[in-house]
Parts: C-alpha cells; structure tokens; sequence
C-alpha cells in the first residue's frame, strides 16, 4: 500500500497526531505529512504512505492556500488566540486602513518563524526552547506572498484568503498586520484549503469514524504514487531498466535514446515509470533530451534522486 491521502485535519490534533491515526487506520509502519499545521488549524494535510514517503521532500515544496482570521486589538506570544494575551485594545480602523495594511503584506520578504513554532534550532524545536525559558531565535527564512483577499470584515476580526510559499507562517502575517494598523492582532482561525496540487474538496475528514470506516475512507482515497508529482515529465521505461533504477544504475544517454522523451533540459526533475503505473525513481536532468544521443551519450544523463519498490 503506497500513496498520499489527503486528510481534512480537524482543530485541535497535531499534524503528527493525524500522521499516526493514519498509520493506525491502515496497519503501515511508515507515514509522513507534507508540511506542518498548527492544532489550532484545520484542511489539507497530505499524508504520504509506505514508499510514498520518498516524495516527501518534492511535495513540502509547494505552495500554500490558506483561509484566516485575523483578530485585531489582542496580542499574544504565540501569535494565535491559543496563547496567553499580551495587551488587548479597541481597534479603531477602517476597511481601507485594513485592505492597505494586508495588501502591504504582498512580494518577497524575510520572516523570521514564532518563538512557538515547530522549525528546529539546535537540534530541537523552537516552542521547546521557548517553554525553556531559553531566547532562541531561528533565522530569517525567504517566503513570498502571491496574493491576499479580504473576504469579510467584522471587527475586531477580519477573514481573508491567502496564497503563499512554503515556510509561510500566517500566525506572523497577522500580527504583523496588527501591528501596521496600529492595535495588535493575532490569528483566530486558519484552514489549508490548498497545497499544491492537493485542494480541500478532495480531503478526507476521520472524525467520528470507526477504525474501519476509517481504513475504507483512506483506501479509497489513497493517491498511487504515479498521481502525486503530476508536473514532473514522465519517461516509461522497461522492466529490465526498471530493475537497474531500483539496483542504483544512473543511466547513461545513449540507453535512453530508446525510449519517448519529452522536450527537456538539465535541471529538470523527471519521474520513471514502470508500464504507466508504477513509479520506479525520480530523477534530475544532467543535460537537454536532445543532447542524449550526442557525444555524451556515453556519460551519465540523469541524476537518480528517489527510487521507490512501488
């Protein structure tokens, strides 16, 4: 059993919470989610299964959808309502004060991740550190924020939809919009309602489930590998190529001259697969698909990056 499931996690669980009631569900030994949501949080979770788990580095990559709320006048140090308040004040502000305020949210900037977050720091997580009592401070990180659009304002809390990269922590986003307007803010409420290929109409919510109502649900919905990296270009190959992928060969051009290549150039990352449905490694172009039957068709074309016994 190999794949993704994409769960809708409910508040309250840790991501590795749902990552273990998932392996539990379907009686797996290996599990991993693709990227962190805090409990208070909700959405898309996708959960990589058994050899699935190889992908986890290419999947944690993608960009983000999430749907917040913003709860202006209250300051916390963890930057959500879950924390312990700092100060509380009236906001006083109006729609277009708050429409400037998050639209200057948008580009590239660095963000430095909550004193109460998951990233590691000397080997442990930064909250550990924190309810240490220890000041640690984890580096700045480069994200970037696409768009953001304020669906509903209702003070002292505003909801709005926004579409980031990955490291995005949207608990800093909003208290650094509270803090443009003047009054504080915090996060009330967060759903991922997209990572990257994954969206929320097609997650799979557990609670109140049986054990197998569970499995059932999961099965049903569990993604085969092949499905999971659809903007990687594919190349199909035979069972005897298949066999030296997964024994460690790194191909050389001319071996691969025999088979449909789609237009290419190095650096692309490309998948192999076995009879269309099978994945059998991912890989990085070392040279263009038109330079494989070149003089180089002796040397190495691609680097082996995952190979998976799917």
């Amino acid at each position: 059993m190999n794949g993704v499931v994409v769960v809708d996690k409910p508040s309250g669980p840790t991501s590795r919470d749902v990552v273990e009631e998932v392996k539990r569900a379907l009686g797996v030994r290996k599990a991993g989610h693709t990227g962190t949501l805090d409990p208070l949080a909700t959405g898309v979770l996708p959960v990589c299964v058994n050899e699935a788990t190889k992908l986890v580095q290419f999947l944690a990559l993608d960009n983000k959808e999430y749907r917040a709320t913003l709860r202006l006048g209250v300051r916390t140090d963890t930057l959500d309502t879950e924390g312990s308040v700092l100060s509380r004040e009236e906001p006083r502000v109006t729609r277009e004060q708050v429409e400037e305020a998050l639209a200057g949210l948008k580009g590239k900037r660095e963000q430095v991740p909550p004193r109460y977050s998951a990233v590691k720091v000397r080997g442990k997580a930064l909250y550990n550190w924190t309810r240490r009592g220890i000041d640690v401070e984890a580096p700045a990180r480069d994200v970037e924020i696409y768009d953001i659009r304020i669906e509903e304002i209702l003070l002292p809390e505003v909801t709005f939809a926004v579409s980031c990269s990955k490291g995005t922590y949207i608990r800093s986003l909003c208290a650094e919009a509270g803090e443009a307007l003047g009054c504080g803010g915090c996060m009330s409420a967060l759903r991922r309602t997209r990572s990257g290929h994954f969206r929320e109409e097609t997650a799979v919510a557990l609670e109140g489930l049986t054990g197998e109502e569970k499995r059932e649900r999961l099965t049903a919905n569990l993604l085969p590998p092949t499905e999971i990296l659809p903007d990687f270009a594919v190349i199909d190959v035979d069972p005897p190529l298949a066999e030296m992928l997964r024994n460690g060969y790194q191909p050389e051009g001319e071996v691969l001259t025999r088979y449909h290549i789609p237009f290419l150039v190095a650096g692309d990352v490309i998948k192999f697969t076995l009879h269309g449905d099978h994945l059998v490694a991912v890989a990085r172009m070392l040279c263009a698909s038109d330079e494989l039957a070149s003089s180089a068709g002796k040397r190495q074309a691609v680097r082996i990056l995952r190979v998976l016994n799917d």
